[in-house]
C-alpha cells in the first residue's frame, strides 16, 4: 500500500495547483492539457487525504505563493512547476510516490519539453534540461509502475518507436494503457473518463508453464502472457505450431538447437524461455540477454519492454515476477482489452487498436520495419549464415564484437534511418572486411539475402530490387577497394540509398500501390544528325544510374559502350529502366549512336 502523503508535501503540492490555475488564465492553449494530466491527478490525490467529499482547500497550510504568473513569464512558471514537482517525487522516492503523483510530474515534464522545443531550444538544450530534472527526481534505475487503472509511469528507461528510432522523452513519462489517449503512446488521463478497468478477464488463459522437453534442451511456455506477436510460428514453424495443427504446441525435435535459441530469444512476451542440459547446462534455464532497459512503442501492438526492467504494481511491489514473466523482457498491454492485464494477450487484434497512419511514402528503413526488423536480419547472418557458410566462416572468423548491432545500424542509416552508425561506430564498417575474392562477395550477397527470407523481411518486388541492388553494389566497391593498392577508405561516409527508379510502396495501401516520378523529356538530334555519347547519356537519369551502379555506369561511355547491345535489347523490350518504357525516338538515338559505330 502506498504510504500516506506527508502534510509538507500536500501543502507544496496545494500551492502549485493553485499556481497551475495562475498558469491556466495566461496559458489558455494549454489550459485542456494540464487539467487532463496535472490538475486531475493532483486533486484526486489531495482529495483522498480528507475523503472524497473533503474540500480541497481544507488541508494544511499553504507554502508562500510565487509572484503572480504574467502572460510574459508563463513559460517560466511553467518550467518552476516541473522542477518543484519533480523535487517532490524526489523527496518521496519514486518506488514509493503515489502513482498520481508521477502521473501529475510526468504530465509537466512533458508540456515543459514540448513548450522548450516550439520556443526552438537545441537538442542540447533539452538533453541538458533532462539530466537537470533526472537530478531532481533521484532517478538511480529503471522500472515502470503500474497505476491502478492508469498508465503505465516509465522512469529511467528509453522509449523507442516501433521502427527503432529514439523518442525524446522526459526522465518519468507517463504512457497511454487505456488505448483511448488522443496523444498517443503519451497519455492524455483518457483512462478517468472511459471507464478503463485493469480487472483481470474471468476467462483469461491462467499463469502456467507447460513444459516441452527435447534432446538435449527444454522448451518452457506460459500461455498466460503470450501476446500472440506469431514470431515463433513464423519463423520456426516446425518447432512452433498453431493451435490448428492438432500438434502439441511446441516439438523440440523439430528444430536446429541454435534455431530455437533464437526464436525464444527473440519472443517479445516473455512467455518462451529454455533450458540446456549437458555438463554445463544442467536444466537451468538460459537467461543470458545483456540489454539496455528500453520500451519499443510496436506499431499497432504492444509495449515491448527490455532489460530486465522492474515492472512494480500501484504500491510498488514486483508484478512480472509474482505473475511468472521473464524479468529480461516482457510486453504490456496498450489497447486496454486485455484479458491478462497488464500484460498483452493479443487483443489487440480483435479490439481493431490501430495506431495514427503511417506516411504515405515509406524510406526503405521504414518500409523494412525498421532497426527492430534490420537487426533480426543481421543476427540470423551472423549467427547462423556466416558459421555455416564453408567460404565465409573462416574469412570472418576473428571479427570484433557486436557484429550484428554494428551491420543493423550500418544497414538502417543506408536505407534512410536515423544515423544509428555514425553516432555510435567511429570507423567505416567491418561488415565487408576480408572479402577479397568475388566468390567471397558472392557468397556475402547470398548469405545476407537469406538472412533476409528468413528475417521475413518485405518480399515485394520493389524493396527486394532496392535491398539486393545495394548489397550488390557495396559488396563490389569493397572488393575494388580490397583489391586495389590503396585499400579501403577509412573515413568513407555511410552511403544513402533509395527506392529503384524512385517506385516506393505506399504503406496505406494493402495491395502496395507503386508510385513513379515522372523524368522530363532529354533534347534529342534531330533525324539525320550525328549522336555522341553525350545525346545518349543525357537518355540515363540519375535514377536509371544509381539502380544499374552495381553491375555499371551508365554515365561512362566505357561502360555503355562494352555493354550496348545489352542495353539496347533492354530499352527495346521495355525492361530497361524499370518504371517508365522509352520511346520510340528516344531508342532510335540510341540504335544510330550504336549503329555509328559508338563515337565518345
Amino acid at each position: 500500500m502506498t504510504p500516506p502523503l506527508p502534510e509538507a508535501t500536500a501543502a507544496q503540492l496545494q500551492t502549485a495547483l493553485d499556481q497551475i490555475q495562475e498558469l491556466r488564465e495566461v496559458w489558455p492553449e494549454g489550459a485542456s492539457a494540464l487539467d487532463d494530466r496535472v490538475v486531475r491527478p493532483l486533486s484526486t490525490l489531495l482529495a483522498a487525504r480528507v475523503g472524497s467529499s473533503g474540500p480541497v482547500d481544507d488541508l494544511a497550510p499553504r507554502l508562500p505563493e510565487d509572484p503572480e504568473v504574467s502572460g510574459e513569464t508563463w513559460h517560466e512558471s511553467l518550467a518552476d512547476l516541473a522542477a518543484a514537482v519533480s523535487a517532490t517525487v524526489g523527496d518521496l522516492g519514486t518506488l514509493s510516490a503515489p502513482p498520481a503523483l508521477l502521473e501529475a510530474a510526468a504530465g509537466l515534464l512533458d508540456l515543459d519539453l514540448r513548450v522548450r522545443r516550439s520556443r526552438g531550444a537545441t537538442p542540447d538544450d533539452i538533453e541538458d534540461r533532462v539530466d537537470e530534472l533526472r537530478r531532481a527526481q533521484g532517478l538511480r534505475r529503471a522500472a515502470i509502475r503500474v497505476a491502478h487503472n492508469g498508465p503505465y509511469l516509465i522512469q529511467g528507461a528509453a522509449i523507442v518507436d516501433h521502427l527503432g528510432v529514439p523518442v525524446e522523452t522526459p526522465p518519468l513519462a507517463a504512457l497511454c494503457r487505456c488505448g483511448r489517449s488522443q496523444d498517443q503512446p503519451w497519455c492524455d488521463g483518457a483512462h478517468d473518463s472511459c471507464g478503463f478497468t485493469d480487472e483481470l478477464h474471468p476467462g483469461r488463459v491462467a499463469d502456467r508453464r507447460d513444459v516441452y522437453v527435447g534432446v538435449g534442451i527444454t522448451v518452457l511456455d506460459n500461455r498466460g502472457i503470450c501476446a500472440h506477436s506469431g514470431v515463433c510460428t513464423d519463423t520456426l514453424p516446425g518447432v512452433f505450431h498453431t493451435s490448428s495443427s492438432g500438434q502439441p504446441f511446441v516439438t523440440p525435435s523439430g528444430g536446429r538447437v541454435d534455431d530455437i535459441i533464437r526464436v525464444v530469444r527473440s519472443c517479445p512476451s516473455g512467455a518462451l524461455s529454455l533450458s540446456l542440459r549437458g555438463p554445463v547446462h544442467e536444466d537451468r534455464e538460459i537467461v543470458d540477454q545483456d540489454r539496455k532497459a528500453q520500451v519499443r512503442i510496436t506499431r499497432d501492438g504492444p509495449y515491448v519492454v527490455v532489460g530486465s526492467v522492474p515492472l512494480l504494481d500501484d504500491a510498488g511491489e514486483p508484478v512480472a515476477r509474482l505473475r511468472g514473466a521473464s524479468l529480461e523482457h516482457y510486453a504490456l498491454c496498450r489497447c486496454g482489452h486485455s484479458q491478462n492485464k497488464p500484460f498483452c494477450s493479443g487483443m489487440h487484434w480483435y479490439a481493431n487498436f490501430t495506431d495514427p497512419a503511417a506516411p504515405p511514402s515509406p524510406s526503405l528503413f521504414e518500409w523494412a520495419g525498421g532497426y527492430p526488423a534490420l537487426l533480426r536480419t543481421s543476427t540470423f547472418f551472423w549467427e547462423k549464415h556466416v558459421p555455416q557458410d564453408p567460404v565465409l566462416a573462416p574469412l570472418f572468423a576473428q571479427m570484433p564484437p557486436k557484429l550484428s548491432v554494428r551491420l543493423a545500424s550500418w544497414l538502417s542509416e543506408v536505407f534512410g534511418g536515423p544515423e544509428l552508425y555514425t553516432e555510435t561506430f567511429d570507423d567505416a564498417g567491418t561488415h565487408l572486411a576480408n572479402v577479397v575474392t568475388e566468390e567471397q562477395r558472392a557468397r556475402w550477397v547470398a548469405a545476407l539475402v537469406a538472412a533476409a527470407e528468413e528475417a521475413v523481411l518485405p518480399a515485394d518486388a520493389a524493396f527486394r530490387s532496392a535491398f539486393v541492388s545495394y548489397l550488390e553494389w557495396e559488396s563490389r566497391l569493397a572488393l575494388e577497394a580490397a583489391q586495389s593498392e590503396s585499400g579501403p577508405a577509412e573515413d568513407r561516409a555511410v552511403p544513402r540509398w533509395g527506392w529503384p527508379c524512385d517506385v516506393a510502396p505506399h504503406s496505406g495501401s494493402a495491395e502496395a500501390e507503386v508510385a513513379y516520378v515522372d523524368a522530363p523529356a532529354a533534347q534529342l538530334p534531330a533525324p539525320g544528325e550525328p549522336v555522341t555519347f553525350a545525346d545518349v547519356r543525357s537518355l540515363f537519369r540519375e535514377m536509371d544510374r544509381s539502380t544499374m551502379l552495381f553491375a555499371f555506369d551508365l554515365w561512362s561511355f566505357e561502360d555503355v559502350r562494352r555493354h550496348a547491345d545489352a542495353i539496347l535489347a533492354r530499352v527495346e523490350d521495355g525492361s530497361m529502366p524499370c518504371d517508365r518504357s522509352w520511346s520510340p525516338a528516344e531508342i532510335d538515338v540510341f540504335r544510330r549512336w550504336l549503329e555509328a559505330g559508338l563515337p565518345g
